[in-house]
């Protein structure tokens, strides 16, 4: 990746007008629990990139979601890969946020001035668990139907709107094709940008305050 990144330099002069981020100490004694962030952001384009090639083929429809589902992995040419490349980038990036989260508590870097950081990780957070619950439903299999027809009920438990909030969830009392159509909206368009965004915030100010050591 160095030798393309050198090439392409040569030709566009990326280094000089992007030194103040391509060039940054790194402090050499860092062990591998650092790494967790990076490999988070890594799954992150794994799944977006996946993502898209599924909804190349993905029909988000009551009728033929299940189809389109089953046409991805038998019939078209490595959809198979393309859909397990997704799910398992999906699964270790939440394990890799959490194992981020333990290791930023550990060495207490949630305290002043990091304090803002460690709230966008946690909103983060709840957001790619968020993405993860309606990714769940576009299958439309038995178990992605009742896991979300449990899930969206949990809303009723919150007081006054809790039967507003499933409804807006579901688009409507039941889980039907609308509720695929707002998950699918969610989950490929609504969720990914605000993840972006806060992933944005993340590097940002950890560019501009340094990795912390503090244990």
């Amino acid at each position: 990746m160095g030798k393309v990144f050198d090439w392409l330099d040569y030709r566009f002069g990326l280094k000089k007008p992007h030194a103040r981020f391509l060039q940054r100490r790194v402090p050499s004694d860092l062990g591998y629990t650092y790494c967790f962030g990076g490999m988070a952001f890594a799954y992150f384009l794994m799944l977006a990139s996946s993502g898209l090639l599924l909804s190349l083929y993905y029909v988000p429809s009551e009728k033929e979601a299940f189809r389109s589902i089953v046409m991805i992995t038998n019939e078209v040419r490595m959809g198979w890969l393309i859909r397990g490349l997704h799910k398992w980038s999906a699964s270790l990036f939440i394990i890799s946020i959490i194992f981020h989260t333990m290791r930023v508590f550990v060495s207490k870097a949630y305290r002043p001035p990091r304090d803002l950081n460690w709230m966008i990780g946690a909103m983060t957070f709840v957001l790619v668990m968020f993405s993860g619950f309606t990714g769940y439903l576009l299958p439309w299999d038995q178990k992605a139907y009742w896991a979300t027809e449990v899930g969206t009920a949990m809303a009723t438990n919150v007081p006054f709107i809790g039967v507003d909030i499933m409804n807006a969830f579901r688009g409507g009392p039941e889980v039907s094709g609308a509720t695929i159509v707002r998950f699918y909206s969610l989950h490929i368009l609504y969720l990914p940008l605000s993840i972006s965004a806060l992933l944005w915030a993340h590097f940002h100010m950890v560019k501009r305050q340094g990795i912390s050591r503090n244990l």
